[in-house]
């Protein structure tokens, strides 16, 4: 029987160091923003596994950078063996970077999932995320009015929030002309995790989205779209899971 260290609350299991044979690289692609320390108490957790875990910045406040260079980035921190992860925006870097090179896995969290040459600023009208968002929140009862708090960081603390408000880094608009130039997703192993309270791409969303673009299901945890702030425990397991 293996030898396991309980993670966090519920029943989300990480291995030991000790029963790790050969630790795995994780590479971990914000969303919108950019900021590398979004993913702080997730690397954490995955060293904690036993593993090495590297999140990336990405210039996103830079009008001059784009998905090019996102790209760029993040394949400069890859090996040759890597579980590539992805946030939100990050789906659209991901895609573009599993061209160049592909990784063992690849996990897209609460991710956009784009289509071969679609712009990123088309992808909403797309998959119709805006109608999506405000049918949830009509059902939800929670504004259909958008702000950062009521859909970011709803399932957190007011510690948590003013946190992160201080690493807070503003997308520049030119992303949204920028073109996903890939032209297929690869032969590899995807998995496509979504929070059930994700206000921002609500959990049905995200479901029909993975299944029309991917043929995939959704594992489903618990948080919302920034899950891996507010649920990180229960984010490492899943991903550490996927190598």
């Amino acid at each position: 029987m293996r030898d396991f260290d309980v993670a966090g609350p519920g029943p989300w299991l990480v291995p030991r160091p000790t029963d790790i044979v050969s630790p795995v690289k994780f590479v971990l692609v914000p969303g919108a923003g950019g900021v590398a320390w979004i993913w702080n108490r997730v690397v954490r957790e995955i060293e904690r596994a036993g593993h090495e875990a590297i999140a990336v910045d990405l210039p996103a406040d830079d009008e001059s950078q784009g998905l090019a260079s996102y790209t760029d980035i993040v394949v400069r921190a890859m090996d040759d063996d890597t579980v590539l992860v992805a946030a939100s925006l990050g789906g659209f870097t991901a895609a573009m970077v599993c061209e160049r090179k592909a990784p063992r896995a690849l996990v897209l969290l609460n991710a956009m999932i784009p289509n071969p040459g679609e712009r990123v600023g088309a992808w909403g009208e797309n998959t119709g995320s805006n109608k999506a968002r405000a049918e949830a929140a009509k059902a939800g009862g929670y504004t259909t009015d958008f702000d950062v708090k009521t859909y970011f960081f709803h399932d957190m603390s007011e510690d948590l929030f003013r946190e992160a408000g201080r690493h807070e880094r503003t997308q520049t608009e030119r992303i949204f002309q920028d073109v996903c130039t890939f032209t297929k997703w690869p032969k590899i192993p995807i998995h496509v995790v979504a929070g059930r309270d994700d206000r921002f791409f609500p959990i049905e969303f995200q479901k029909r989205v993975a299944r029309e673009r991917l043929g995939k299901g959704v594992e489903e945890i618990a948080g919302g779209h920034l899950a891996m702030l507010s649920n990180p425990a229960e984010c490492a397991a899943r991903i550490v899971a996927a190598m």
